[in-house]
């Protein structure tokens, strides 16, 4: 019988208010809990084949021309591979007018969290969430994101809860956090209009390529495989809704 458990892996990109970067992106890749060990092991022995350590971390800032052909491998594999699929919302921070909607930047954080997640959940499935630890006050951080998604059952869509689980892990531990950070990376560059690295535009391209989009606005609301949403702020904004 097949599980209704979907694990949702997320990571993001220049979330912090002065760290000099202009777009913010929070993403995260969904697979069926059932099916998470075989696409680790898959995962793995992509590394090996390309005489990479097993135990090495996947990440965005990694991609160089020495790894391009792993990295641009890696992608066909999450393109063909029926059981993965990628959401991310990315806006640019210059936009943003916290005061005006009464709301700190760790708020509005949480609020764009939401957003992400609201645009994957089904009402049949239930959601295991693991984010990337990021500090010391995970705890508390999980707990409130927690209780923001099940906000939803409040409003009788659903009849349960709609996320089981909130885990904090070691995104070196986990291969597709890993790979949740890579699609990030490669939005967010796109969109803050970097092109230095070589290996990275040629793995932006394959990306643009297999999923036929420009990476620089939102999909259709529906896509299920490489779903982007990109925020921007209106005039009236109930940004729960």
């Amino acid at each position: 019988m097949e599980s209704n458990e979907i694990n949702i892996y997320c990571d993001e990109s220049c979330h912090l208010l002065n760290d000099n970067n202009k777009v913010m992106v929070i993403g995260g890749i969904i697979c069926p809990h059932e099916d998470r060990k075989e696409i680790y092991r898959d995962i793995k022995n992509l590394k090996l084949k390309h005489g990479i350590s097993k135990f090495a971390e996947i990440k965005w800032t990694k991609v160089s021309y020495s790894k391009e052909n792993f990295y641009l491998e890696l992608i066909d594999y999450f393109f063909n591979n029926p059981k993965l699929g990628f959401r991310a919302i990315f806006l640019e921070k210059n936009t943003l007018n916290h005061k005006k909607f009464n709301q700190t930047p760790d708020e509005f954080y949480y609020k764009m969290y939401y957003l992400m997640l609201k645009g994957i959940f089904e009402s049949n499935y239930q959601y295991n969430i693991y984010l990337d630890i990021k500090d010391t006050l995970g705890y508390n951080k999980i707990n409130l994101l927690k209780n923001i998604c099940n906000k939803l059952q409040t409003r009788k869509e659903y009849s349960y809860k709609l996320v089981k689980k909130i885990q904090e892990v070691r995104s070196h531990e986990v291969e597709l956090v890993q790979l949740a950070d890579l699609l990030i990376g490669a939005v967010g560059y796109v969109n803050r209009k970097l092109n230095s690295n070589q290996a990275k535009i040629n793995l932006i391209n394959s990306i643009k390529q297999k999923s036929g989009y420009s990476l620089t606005t939102s999909t259709f609301l529906k896509e299920s495989k490489f779903n982007l949403f990109h925020w921007e702020p209106q005039k009236e904004t109930m940004i729960w809704d």
